[in-house]
């Protein structure tokens, strides 16, 4: 079928490869879009753009194999909330002809003093229909659930309303749905980075991992051993949460009150579509 022909076909059917008869599904041009969760932060690797692997690259190395053809774009930037997303990132990510999108946006408006999550959906779904038009398979994600959490669970009621417009939304546009919300096991911090704010090397593989079975695509990918810590005294958890404050939570704060994002002159860590090993 050429490039001409695919785009006839109606909403919400992706021009996958593989076999559905048989159970196989395959993607040829895979985009990510979306902030830090999509970008990989916490997950380091200097040998990548922008020094980060992540769940996304994960699942294209999975995606790839075999696939001499298989091209991967990923246009996350940290920091961003929902409108810079859209504004940046969704017009070349409809330009580039995906068969798969991921989409993860929102969670930083969310963590704002002030949001409003009805108008905030409603711009997410209007994305999502633009996204859906294309005919690509579309990937989206519920926030996390915070209720295991000292620091962020005074939001849990944010984050709930959220997950429910963007269930809605998925439906409406025959998205796939990743629930992170019922990921129970990432109620453990092995699971996160040392600033509490993204997932570490074990949480992104564990998400890779999801996204894979979400999809029906076979892999071997397996969860990362986690790293058990000596238990510490109150005096030690007293000054790791000091330090903590200091070192993540006071700049992260002043960046939101000065206007300033940790992605401010970033790139995308792969803006065209391209193979990756």
């Amino acid at each position: 079928m050429s490039r001409s022909e695919s785009s006839t076909l109606a909403p919400y059917r992706w021009r996958a490869g593989g076999d559905p008869d048989n159970g196989t599904v395959s993607f040829q041009r895979y985009v990510a879009i979306g902030d830090s969760f999509t970008e990989g932060v916490g997950d380091p690797d200097p040998t990548r753009p922008n020094g980060l692997r992540g769940w996304a690259d994960r699942v294209a190395e999975v995606l790839g194999r075999g696939e001499p053809s298989f091209g991967y774009a990923n246009l996350a930037i940290r920091g961003r909330k929902l409108d810079p997303i859209l504004d940046e990132q969704l017009a070349p990510a409809v330009a580039l002809e995906p068969d798969l999108v991921t989409v993860y946006a929102g969670a930083n408006d969310i963590l704002r003093p002030k949001v409003d999550i009805d108008g905030l959906v409603e711009r997410y779904d209007a994305a999502l229909d633009r996204l859906a038009a294309t005919g690509a398979r579309l990937v989206v994600f519920t926030a996390f659930d915070p209720g295991g959490s000292a620091i962020y669970r005074p939001l849990r009621g944010r984050f709930a309303l959220y997950n429910e417009l963007v269930r809605t939304s998925a439906r409406t546009h025959g998205a796939t749905v990743v629930d992170f919300w019922t990921m129970r096991e990432y109620r453990d911090w092995r699971y996160w980075d040392a600033d509490r704010m993204h997932l570490g090397p074990a949480g992104h593989q564990r998400m890779a991992i999801e996204v894979l079975d979400t999809l029906g695509v076979p892999h071997d990918l397996q969860p990362l051993p986690l790293t058990d810590r000596p238990p510490l005294t109150r005096a030690e958890q007293r000054q790791e949460n000091i330090a903590w404050v200091r070192g993540m939570a006071i700049p992260w704060v002043h960046r939101r009150l000065t206007g300033r994002s940790s992605g401010d002159g970033l790139d995308p860590k792969r803006p065209a579509l391209a193979p990756i090993d």
